[in-house]
């Protein structure tokens, strides 16, 4: 297996036919991605790393699972990953069903080189900005949770474009107190600008308002 430790793209690829795993590992490698091959996708599902980088290749038709019935379970279970479909029987209604199960690419055997190369490069710098969003969403949301109930406060008024005198008018504090209390809020939040601040912060204040918590 590959660690969650490695930072370079790595491309599953499921099917259940050896000489098309090692024919596409081949392809697949000489743009530079690693490959893991899965001869079952009852393995692949009990023991693929989903913590690393990349995309999935699937074959549809396999014995067990088919690749429907496996992009399923990967759905169900929240795998983020992109996944490339592969058949050899390729007809309209499976291709308009492997897009609205929400496939990146549906491609015919025999694959066409160029073709399944530009769309798993695609896939993967779609999945590699995907989990940079989600990992800076994780960072707001743990930096918005160290700061005080009043410092919130002060963050929302900040967000409605209030001024330091509005809001110590607002909260009964202070122009110096408001002035100490926004330069935590910038500090702790790790924001340089205004405009950052708004952008990252404001539906997490939102959503706080809502449910009536910090």
């Amino acid at each position: 297996m590959n660690g969650a430790g490695s930072l370079s793209p790595l491309i599953h690829l499921v099917d259940d036919d050896a000489a098309v795993r090692d024919a596409l590992e081949l392809l697949i490698g000489t743009v530079g991605l690693r490959v893991e091959k899965w001869a079952s996708p009852e393995s692949f599902l009990a023991d693929f790393d989903r913590q690393s980088i990349g995309a999935i290749v699937l074959d549809i038709r396999m014995p067990g699972l088919s690749g429907f019935s496996v992009l399923d379970s990967l759905q169900a279970a929240g795998v983020d990953h992109p996944v490339i479909m592969l058949t050899g029987h390729g007809t309209v209604d499976l291709c308009r069903r492997a897009f609205k199960s929400g496939v990146a690419e549906f491609l015919e055997k025999p694959v066409d080189d160029e073709l399944l190369l530009d769309a798993l490069q695609q896939a993967v710098r779609r999945h590699v900005k995907s989990r940079q969003r989600h990992a800076a969403d994780f960072a707001a949301r743990q930096r918005y949770a160290a700061l005080s109930e009043r410092e919130i406060e002060v963050l929302g008024l900040i967000i409605e474009g209030l001024t330091n005198k509005e809001i110590g008018r607002a909260l009964n504090l202070s122009s110096r107190t408001v002035e100490t209390h926004r330069a935590n809020v910038f500090e702790k939040l790790a924001t340089p600008s205004l405009a950052q601040l708004i952008r990252r912060y404001a539906a997490l204040v939102e959503a706080s308002d809502e449910s009536g918590k910090p």
